[in-house]
């Protein structure tokens, strides 16, 4: 019996904080997808900078106290502005959509405490566009004994299994989405169980070390194409010193931004502390890809998200793989728009929480049993 199809908005605010992603996407909640629309909303200048001095100011979960006032004014704003984004996308599709994927903005994530604050009112998002929504994705897999991230795992799955099939690529795959953190999801097989067939881990700074380096050193928010650290010198006593003084032992952990800082370039040039702050970032990310290689070997990565973009990062991390055996390619080249993974994800996520069917399983976020997360809404 064929299943019922589903459309969803899914959206998705990064560790970059500039903006939301917007996407609609149609599917079963199973293997059938596809895309209708993909869309980007840059956030007003005054919410932006609203939105990075509550993340600056909340280190732990004392600070969601101490701040609640500006918390929730800050919680209220971001709301609004989802809600104005999606009003405006529903008056131009005159299709029915189902579902809205709200993820919300990340302020703190600390699975150890168990807790994850993402800024996103479902209740009130739901009113405001006469839509059911799901929010919350995180919540319940950590209490579920789970990382909490990442997420896109199961929707990472099912892109695999499309690509494989239909460019005939040899198993395993990995796919390896460099947002603000960087995490990778390896493909093993598409049979048995799916929650035997993966493993995801997140496994080191993605764009967000790049990112604070240059909004901390110029008036620019990010390097476009890895232009600036291009033109920079690697500072080599400084890495190794860096890279002496910051290993990640394991990737059985979520990592969240604060995890990570730029101390280490502190007195170097705006080119040459970009350049090295780069390097240390493509550093982590190759030492993780070849340790999960060890266990799990995969011939292709396929890159996703906007670090895909900085093409100074991407040689770099290249340069330190030194494996001519695996080849990284951006999934934009299999006819998946790299921009947009995790807003199509969210939708996906948001489809899969209403049929009660999990997001998260063991080998992706350590989770006790497969969860079903997300909170679903309907306030009109």
């Amino acid at each position: 019996m064929k299943k019922k199809i589903f459309s969803a908005i899914g959206l998705m605010s990064g560790t970059s904080m500039d903006g939301v992603d917007l996407s609609i996407v149609k599917s079963d909640g199973y293997k059938e997808i596809s895309f209708i629309q993909d869309e980007y909303f840059e956030y007003d200048p005054s919410l932006y900078e609203q939105i990075v001095s509550v993340r600056d100011k909340v280190l732990n979960t004392d600070d969601l106290l101490t701040h609640s006032k500006e918390i929730d004014l800050l919680e209220k704003n971001i709301t609004f502005f989802h809600a104005k984004i999606i009003n405006q996308v529903l008056s131009k599709f005159k299709h029915q959509i189902d579902l809205i994927g709200f993820h919300g903005q990340t302020i703190l994530h600390n699975p150890q405490s168990k807790i994850t604050k993402q800024l996103g009112n479902g209740n009130l998002l739901s009113q405001l566009v006469n839509k059911t929504v799901v929010y919350d994705f995180r919540q319940a897999d950590i209490e579920n004994n789970g990382q909490g991230a990442p997420l896109t795992p199961i929707f990472h799955y099912l892109l695999a299994n499309k690509i494989v099939d239909k460019y005939k690529i040899e198993l395993p795959i990995g796919i390896l989405n460099i947002g603000g953190i960087s995490n990778v999801t390896l493909i093993t097989s598409f049979s048995n169980k799916v929650e035997d067939n993966m493993l995801a881990h997140d496994i080191g700074p993605g764009n967000c070390l790049i990112d604070e380096w240059v909004r901390n050193n110029s008036k620019l928010n990010f390097d476009e194409s890895g232009k600036i650290a291009k033109s920079g010198k690697i500072d080599q006593l400084i890495l190794n010193q860096a890279i002496e003084n910051f290993e990640i032992k394991n990737y059985s952990k979520a990592l969240d931004t604060k995890d990570f800082d730029i101390s280490f370039a502190r007195g170097l040039s705006l080119e040459d502390g970009c350049a090295t702050v780069t390097y240390f970032t493509a550093k982590l990310i190759s030492d993780a890809i070849r340790k999960l290689n060890r266990k799990n070997f995969s011939k292709k990565y396929l890159l996703s998200g906007g670090g895909r973009k900085n093409n100074f990062l991407i040689d770099c991390i290249i340069d330190n793989l030194k494996d001519k055996n695996s080849n990284l390619d951006k999934i934009d080249k299999y006819e998946f728009n790299g921009d947009y993974i995790e807003s199509q994800a969210f939708g996906y996520l948001a489809i899969r929480s209403y049929l009660n069917l999990p997001i998260s399983f063991k080998k992706t976020t350590g989770c006790s049993s497969p969860t079903v997360g997300g909170k679903i809404v309907k306030k009109f």
